[in-house]
């Protein structure tokens, strides 16, 4: 499964805005913005880098003889096409997430996420073949979702 990395895209994008650079000061700032919360690893951010890369949204700096990634225009456009889509400041809402992803609730839930996926394909692994089956766990997540719809709409 591909890790998804569009937060840390973002934050990369928000930072080069501000001014170019490498990767390890990418990297170092993207944990100081979060105060620690956010420990930043070369196997999140090279890879998020490369497909910033990929999507033309920054590029390395022609004069420099080091890796000095900056902003592109069309990357100018995507961190104000982004900036719509936050209630608060981006660094803000970078410090919450990072900090609520290693509370005590975040990682309960994750947990219980994972207990219930892997259920889910033991059932899902079950049913196959089993169209009444099927269609018991299509009613199960139909039900689950108008909950969890009804629940955040609250």
């Amino acid at each position: 499964m591909k890790k998804r990395r569009g937060f840390v895209q973002i934050a990369i994008l928000h930072l080069l805005k501000e001014e170019a650079m490498h990767g390890y000061q990418i990297m170092k700032e993207l944990e100081e913005r979060s105060s620690g919360a956010y420990s930043a690893s070369a196997g999140t951010v090279y890879p998020a880098l490369q497909e910033l890369l990929d999507q033309h949204l920054i590029e390395l700096d022609a004069e420099s003889d080091k890796k000095i990634y900056v902003l592109s225009d069309k990357g100018k456009k995507r961190v104000e096409e982004a900036a719509a889509h936050f209630e608060v400041e981006f660094w803000v809402e970078w410090k919450e997430r990072m900090v609520w992803r290693n509370s005590k609730h975040a990682i309960q839930l994750k947990e219980a996420v994972d207990r219930w996926e892997k259920e889910w394909r033991k059932s899902v692994k079950k049913a196959r073949g089993n169209p009444k089956k099927i269609q018991e766990l299509i009613t199960m997540m139909e039900e689950m979702t108008d909950r969890l719809k009804k629940d955040s709409n609250s």
